[in-house]
């Protein structure tokens, strides 16, 4: 069971357009991938995080093509959790090889020369032993940052750092979970 209690909220609590297409997952899952949005920055409050959660869906959308929001979930500075693609719902967050298994967590900020807040540290980490629970995510899952499955700078150098201390995290990239 998850030691810090989330709520995800739903997409239909945040107002989310409808996705042009869905993909179901196959679960479970054997990866999960941390990011950072870089744009927007930290939001405090759940009115704030919305619009923000928002604004990634639309560019998203409409400036990259995309069905839909790309990430899994999504995790305000506050701790609230948001429901980007779910569980269920192939995500387009980690590019071909990834997506279609592994869960994405995005967590809402610009972390490459600073920390997330710690409640949003929490929920993010939070949410790995729920999809665990959940029958989501193996339990034997590995951990990477974005970094490590594409050409980027996410999750961000100090973040990237702190999620090298999560438990599964691995440094050499596996693919013979699936």
């Amino acid at each position: 069971m998850a030691e810090f209690e989330i709520t995800i909220i739903s997409r239909a609590e945040w107002g989310a357009r409808p996705p042009k297409s869905r993909v179901n997952m196959t679960s479970p899952v054997p990866y999960v991938i941390i990011h950072h949005s870089y744009e927007p920055d930290v939001c405090l409050n759940r009115s704030q995080c919305e619009k923000y959660v928002r604004g990634i869906q639309n560019f998203h959308m409409d400036t990259r093509g995309w069905d839909d929001i790309g990430y899994n979930f999504l995790v305000g500075g506050n701790g609230d959790v948001f429901e980007g693609r779910g569980w269920d719902v192939v995500g387009a967050q980690a590019g071909p090889d990834w997506n279609s298994c592994s869960i994405g967590i995005c967590l809402i900020g610009n972390f490459t020369n600073k920390l997330p807040p710690k409640e949003a540290i929490a929920a993010g980490k939070a949410l790995i032993p729920l999809g665990v629970e959940k029958k989501k995510v193996v339990t034997n899952y590995t951990l990477y940052g974005h970094r490590q499955v594409r050409p980027t700078e996410c999750p961000g150098n100090d973040f990237f750092k702190l999620v090298t201390q999560w438990d599964h995290w691995v440094r050499d990239l596996q693919r013979n979970q699936r």
